[in-house]
């Protein structure tokens, strides 16, 4: 029997090409919708996506081989505690960059409940001026329970925003701590802002995130919070020499801001541009990008096994019951990944059978 094609290639190839042709004439709108169909779950709309998405790296391709890494746009990431003023600190970074006539796009990936996937999106209210910039672009994005609020179509996210001729792309993550590896595999540079007088509930998460970290922001350096922003300086200074650095070609700076004043967000910003210039000579910057696209890889391989292993006939209801055994301690919980696993394979094997 002749399987009927999922969606019609004429209305497909028109969806794709108009979004392509806004894409590259910088319309907002196009950007919008582009992201929107990353984003979808529905069967049609995802070859929409896979084709959209193939036009636009193989653009990115050729304009990087004719303009080698001039033709990358620069990638930050942002991740710090709740409190650290991250909102504010894009906003004002962000205007001060479309001052110079770059466009900013900013990710900003919101809480969202697990179990009902609902959203606070308040990101738009919390950037007013930036969300009015007609330079710049907000995308609000809900997490949807993914630790750290990476969501998986980040990457897809970045790459349509530099389509788009973005300049500068800001991945703010929610900061829990835990997660931060993701957003990290995405950028060209990590940083990591903080509130002065963290205390002990930084504590946890210092070592492993400075490790990662390409530079370290101390916020709110203003009025009577100043002498503890300085403290706090000292004390990630000290701490960053008896940590590996993260290249030999960068040593992870730790500067003083205040994103309420503006004070240090130009000085911040030539910090920014000199780490960008360190990867360019030292060929890092391809070799982090080269880096990015296989765990990119790695993140669509993960999500689409967990699909298959999900959709396996009855495997839902196998699930429940090997969780209520689990939870009884009737059985480990590596055997019960182990029986799981094999009752997959079993699926996959007679579905196979019964194709042939």
């Amino acid at each position: 029997m002749t399987r009927r094609p999922l969606i019609n290639s004429r209305a497909e190839d028109r969806t794709v090409q108009r979004l392509l042709k806004g894409l590259r004439s910088g319309q907002r709108a196009s950007l919008a919708e582009s992201i929107t169909l990353v984003e979808t779950s529905h069967p049609k709309k995802k070859i929409q996506a896979k084709q959209l998405l193939t036009q636009v790296l193989h653009q990115a391709k050729r304009s990087q081989s004719v303009q080698g890494t001039k033709a990358l746009k620069f990638r930050i990431g942002l991740s710090g505690p709740p409190g650290a003023g991250k909102s504010t600190f894009i906003e004002n970074l962000g205007t001060f960059l479309t001052s110079k006539g770059l466009k900013v796009a900013v990710l900003a990936v919101d809480p969202s409940s697990v179990s009902t996937g609902g959203s606070l999106l308040g990101d738009k209210t919390r950037m007013p001026e930036l969300s009015r910039d007609m330079n710049a672009y907000i995308r609000p994005s809900p997490a949807r329970g993914h630790l750290g609020g990476v969501t998986r179509s980040t990457n897809e996210a970045i790459v349509l925003c530099e389509a788009a001729n973005y300049d500068v792309i800001i991945v703010e993550t929610i900061g829990v701590g835990q997660s931060e590896f993701s957003v990290a595999d995405m950028v060209d540079l990590f940083a990591l802002i903080i509130p002065p007088g963290g205390g002990d509930e930084l504590q946890g998460l210092k070592r492993g995130i400075m490790e990662m970290s390409d530079l370290i922001i101390i916020n709110k350096s203003d009025g009577d919070l100043v002498p503890a922003a300085m403290r706090m300086q000292y004390e990630y200074i000290s701490a960053l020499k008896y940590i590996r650095p993260k290249t030999q070609h960068w040593s992870t700076p730790v500067k003083r801001i205040s994103s309420l004043t503006g004070e240090g967000i130009p000085e911040l910003w030539n910090l920014i541009l000199k780490h960008r210039t360190a990867m360019e000579e030292s060929r890092e910057f391809e070799s982090r990008r080269r880096l990015q696209q296989r765990a990119w890889l790695w993140t669509h391989l993960k999500d689409n096994l967990m699909s298959s292993f999900m959709a396996a006939p009855n495997m839902k209801n196998i699930l429940k019951d090997m969780e209520e055994e689990v939870m009884k301690g009737t059985i480990s919980p590596g055997d019960a990944a182990d029986v799981l696993l094999q009752q997959h394979l079993q699926a996959l094997h007679q579905a196979q059978q019964h194709k042939s």
